[in-house]
């Protein structure tokens, strides 16, 4: 097949003259209906609709295309979440040449009037819980028309009630329109499937990005890594774009979460035994802003069999399960990194012991909170913690 050239289009149809003799040149041009419909009267050109469901029916349709000039239609700027980065990495960048148009986003910047560098781009509503703060701007892609009731929901439940949301349709078309109102008082109507939400944060207080969450930000029935132990876990689990995490035993998915949080990239698996607890994990990744987290109910280390390996892992339960530790050991990437934690005795004898073999990090972690003594305040001490972390070679 030769070249699939992307032509980005705006609302309004525009057609520059690169995207007219791409076009005029093409022998197929793909695209949604709509797109369809706004190419140019007289065009000889064959149209094909794309697949329904696209991502599954895309193969079969650029096979059948081979050997024939391919022009497909996008919306504004093709790689802003557009088919654009689908078709390249279906094909890869050298089969695929991008023309784009302004995009939904730069316009819904221009008509708020907001500084590229001043605004967070999202590009699905379920994870607008992690970039929540006062004061901050936030530019949400719709999937439909629903989205803004969703955004509005979201935003009121995360305390952000105050917030004002701007929902843009139809950006650059003629019947382009524009609706402001708190997400507390969003009255759910006729709303475009094109559009898009710029908000203005107002609520609070924020929730951290760095690690240590307070342990009141997730449901859990107290099985949970505590924030100061769950600090020093993730520092030296060592978040990283794109890397993924076994969170095992994850009790409430505190460690899978934050690891998820640390970058919109960062991938994780939380495995738990108790369905309750796996439920648990799962709302509090929604709540959150990480529903990408992915939950295994099962027990370790026979529900870690075909799992994606890991970059990083966490133990924070199971520990002496036969065989668990060596399981994990065997899995990880050269470079991967293994966080073990240990309360009981049994545990932290185990770990001792890969610790004399594997070397790595020993850590006791001693954590007191103030607390009333009578009518005086005292020291009120946790359960020791002993951490094994470790880098395979």
């Amino acid at each position: 097949m030769e070249k699939v050239v992307v032509v980005g289009i705006g609302a309004d149809g525009w057609f520059g003259p690169v995207h007219l003799s791409a076009i005029a040149s093409a022998d197929v041009v793909l695209g949604g209906k709509r797109q369809l419909a706004l190419l140019p009267k007289g065009l000889t050109v064959e149209r094909r609709a794309w697949p329904t469901p696209l991502r599954e029916g895309l193969p079969a349709l650029l096979d059948e295309l081979s050997g024939r000039r391919v022009v497909a239609l996008a919306s504004g700027d093709p790689l802003v979440s557009g088919i654009g980065s689908t078709l390249i990495e279906l094909l890869g960048p050298e089969a695929v040449e991008i023309r784009p148009s302004l995009s939904s986003v730069a316009i819904a910047r221009a008509r708020m009037g907001w500084a590229a560098e001043t605004v967070e781009v999202v590009r699905d509503h379920r994870v607008l819980p992690r970039y929540l703060a006062p004061g901050q701007r936030i530019i949400v892609l719709s999937a439909d028309g629903s989205t803004p009731t969703h955004i509005a929901w979201l935003l009121v439940e995360a305390g952000y009630g105050d917030s004002t949301m701007t929902v843009l349709s139809d950006l650059g078309a003629r019947d382009e329109a524009r609706t402001e109102t708190s997400a507390a008082t969003w009255a759910e109507g006729e709303t475009s499937s094109l559009n898009l939400v710029a908000i203005t944060c107002a609520g609070g207080p924020a929730l951290g990005w760095t690690s240590g969450l307070p342990d009141d930000a997730f449901d859990h029935d107290g099985q949970i890594t505590k924030r100061d132990l769950r600090a020093s876990a993730l520092a030296r689990l060592a978040p990283v774009p794109g890397e993924l995490l076994w969170d095992v035993g994850a009790g409430a998915g505190s460690i899978a979460v934050e690891w998820m949080r640390a970058h919109p990239t960062c991938r994780a698996i939380a495995v738990e035994a108790r369905e309750d607890r796996a439920k648990r994990i799962a709302s509090n990744a929604s709540t959150l802003g990480v529903p990408g987290l992915v939950v295994v109910e099962g027990h370790a280390p026979e529900a870690l069999t075909g799992l994606e390996r890991p970059d990083a892992i966490f133990v924070g339960g199971g520990a002496t399960e036969p065989g668990l530790l060596e399981d994990c050991w065997r899995a990880l990437h050269s470079g991967g990194r293994l966080v073990v934690h240990g309360v009981t005795l049994e545990t932290e004898r185990l770990i001792v012991e890969r610790f004399a073999v594997r070397g790595g990090e020993l850590t006791r972690l001693h954590v007191e909170h103030a607390a009333p003594i009578g009518s005086f305040t005292g020291w009120t001490p946790s359960r020791a913690i002993t951490q094994w972390s470790v880098t395979r070679p």
